[in-house]
């Protein structure tokens, strides 16, 4: 009776799977801070993503590890740079049959760790930011991705990239906009994962976790400059958040099921503190509950089995 009368269900085709991709490795190197994570080689991410889409999940989001990084994340550009590499990897194995999708940032390719090009002061400049976000977009589309994923917040960025990808008779490359991204806690383990270099904070183009409506102001913008989906990250410390985005979004919502998240319930479950099968299906459930079609999960291949 209680599945017959359930409101919400889980589904594979609605989860996307968050994957690292670490160059200069050739086997899978675990991550203490995330159990049963692990940054990929590029044989090993060829593995994750055929079982992605054997599962049926919804798409695959990269994200790249590389080996050296400079101030401008120039790796980041190159078709031999680690996440455009494996982008080509990941759409050779699974070609249509899978949703491929990359995280367009920087703090992974720069050696300040921040998610933009820096003025002679230190901060981030917002425009000269946008130009290499515009030529990261085509690059990551003409390595493979089907969705783009601007995560920096940087003001402008949606319509910047979507101008790109036009003039580059890219036009049918998405873009899942991080359009309510706060400046978080819970971001600790994936730091971890990407080795950030990052010193200091992302306060000044990050969301306060204070603040509500301004997120409908950020999801408004990237709407009105061509966002395809839109994206409240994290998940579980938002929910209010998530709920008013759905309210208002003509297009698909999506939310990020974050590191932090993922390291309590493993940590808590590891104590015995909590069941840890049913905390992961609950957090889920709640994301899903309050409005998300599209959850990033890095527990989504595990459940994608047990839904089978």
């Amino acid at each position: 009776m209680r599945r017959l009368v359930a409101e919400h269900r889980l589904h594979p085709s609605a989860l996307i799977l968050p994957v690292f991709v670490r160059e200069g490795i050739t086997e899978p190197k675990p991550l203490p801070s995330m159990p049963g994570v692990a940054q990929h080689s590029l044989a090993s991410l060829r593995e994750a993503a055929r079982e992605a889409r054997d599962l049926g999940l919804g798409g695959i989001m990269l994200f790249g590890v590389p080996e050296t990084r400079d101030a401008t994340g120039s790796a980041s550009l190159s078709p031999d740079g680690i996440l455009n590499r494996g982008l080509a990897e990941v759409r050779d194995e699974v070609g249509d049959d899978l949703v491929v999708m990359s995280d367009l940032c920087l703090d992974e390719f720069t050696d300040h760790g921040h998610c933009g090009v820096l003025d002679a002061r230190g901060r981030v400049d917002n425009d000269a930011t946008l130009e290499v976000y515009a030529r990261m977009g085509v690059a990551q589309a003409q390595a493979g991705a089907h969705v783009v994923g601007p995560s920096g917040m940087m003001d402008g960025q949606i319509a910047a990239i979507r101008a790109a990808l036009d003039t580059a008779a890219l036009e049918d490359v998405s873009i899942l906009a991080y359009a309510a991204k706060y400046a978080s806690a819970f971001y600790g383990p994936f730091r971890d994962a990407v080795e950030s270099e990052l010193q200091g904070d992302r306060k000044t183009y990050q969301q306060d976790p204070a603040n509500r409506r301004e997120s409908l102001r950020e999801v408004r913008l990237d709407l009105e400059e061509g966002a395809d989906v839109v994206m409240v990250k994290p998940a579980l410390g938002f929910l209010d958040v998530l709920a008013d985005v759905a309210a208002v979004a003509d297009v698909p919502v999506a939310a990020y099921q974050v590191s932090g998240e993922y390291a309590m319930v493993e940590a808590a479950a590891a104590n015995g503190w909590i069941n840890r099968e049913a905390a992961i299906t609950e957090s889920l459930l709640s994301i899903h509950r309050a409005g998300a079609n599209l959850i990033l999960s890095y527990w989504a291949v595990e459940v994608a089995r047990d839904l089978l």
